[in-house]
């Protein structure tokens, strides 16, 4: 086993190159919102892809495109049951990542975070792989920092309706490390703050795909609390390029890093460009604010920079377009659907 390195060092920038990358990759969650994006930039670059998925908040359809492909796997299967699959590189990104999906099970939530943790770093421990986590912004909690550095600690209610999540990753974390330092297993830990894009669902619960549904719906646009609490919004292509060079950047970069993007914006302005680019007749409402709703979140993407070379570069506009698209489209074939 390789002598772990000191966490938050690297020796030198990563590069977007791939030549030095291993051949089969398994996806966690490869076939949710995220995952099947990186299962697609990972077949774009060569590579075979083993998802593994259970269902319970990926879709087949995100995937459906890739099955044709010689050098794509599909297995059914829940990470929180142990498993022996043959791989160089694992990237976990199971988990339910939206409100409304996490508190719907949250022991659940907290067992596949946890678990899956463990079933992960057990299988690159027997297999020499490295472990890449996508662990969330959600570890910062309601920060009383802003923006975000990888340094700060966060402020958590571990006994909240949101620390099934929040616990969940954060434990997560725990796991990597400590598997990193006692058994020299080869990790990375990756923090994403809000993505958003195609292949979100309808009724996700994420602020992007409500507002959008919303908007294109004429309904009211529902705001919790006072509109001013404040979000940054990557667009998904720019979080997998991310990751992918994370996961290109050798065993001594192994973060925690930060994934996101650094412009933030109030959710009241947000609906108000969404009503705007889908020329919507939606009025706005305020309704009580979640309880532990962050008030600010913000990443600080210095090590990002500096280690990977990587910044977001999709405006907020451009990739609000290119998501706005991909649920009218969804709306309409859900119309002819109903109508039939």
């Amino acid at each position: 086993m390789r002598s772990f390195i000191p966490i938050g060092t690297c020796r030198e920038p990563a590069s977007a190159s791939t030549t030095s990358w291993p051949k089969v990759v398994l996806v966690n969650g490869g076939a949710g919102f995220l995952g099947s994006h990186l299962c697609e930039g990972l077949l774009d670059r060569g590579h075979q892809v083993i998802c593994l998925d259970n269902f319970y908040t990926g879709r087949r359809i995100n995937i459906e495109h890739l099955l044709q492909n010689t050098r794509f796997r599909l297995l059914e299967h829940d990470v929180r049951q142990p498993y022996d699959i043959e791989a160089s590189l694992i990237f976990n990104f199971a988990s339910p990542a939206s409100p409304p999906d996490y508190q719907r099970d949250p022991v659940g939530t907290l067992l596949t975070n946890v678990l899956g943790a463990v079933n992960t770093l057990d299988a690159a421990r027997r297999i020499g792989a490295t472990a890449v986590q996508s662990s969330t912004s959600e570890v910062y909690g309601d920060p009383h920092e802003n923006p975000q550095r990888e340094t700060y600690f966060g402020n958590v209610n571990p006994i909240g309706p949101r620390g099934c999540y929040d616990e969940g990753k954060r434990s997560a974390e725990t796991l990597f490390f400590d598997y990193h330092r006692k058994y020299g297993v080869d990790i990375k830990v990756g923090r994403i703050f809000n993505t958003y894009g195609p292949r979100m669902r309808l009724d996700d619960g994420r602020v992007v795909s409500n507002f959008i549904v919303q908007a294109l719906s004429n309904a009211d646009i529902t705001i919790y609390g006072d509109g001013r609490q404040t979000r940054s919004f990557c667009y998904v292509d720019d979080l997998v390029d991310g990751f992918l060079r994370f996961a290109d950047a050798g065993e001594s970069c192994i973060g925690p890093i930060n994934l996101g993007n650094p412009a933030e914006i109030t959710v009241g302005d947000l609906a108000e460009i969404v009503i705007d680019l889908t020329n919507s007749r939606s009025r706005i409402i305020y309704l009580p604010a979640l309880t532990d709703d962050p008030r600010q979140r913000r990443p600080d993407i210095t090590r990002a920079r500096e280690e990977l070379n990587w910044w977001p570069s999709t405006e907020l506009k451009t990739g609000l377009k290119r998501t706005i698209a991909y649920f009218d489209a969804l709306l309409a074939e859900k119309q002819v659907a109903e109508a039939v």
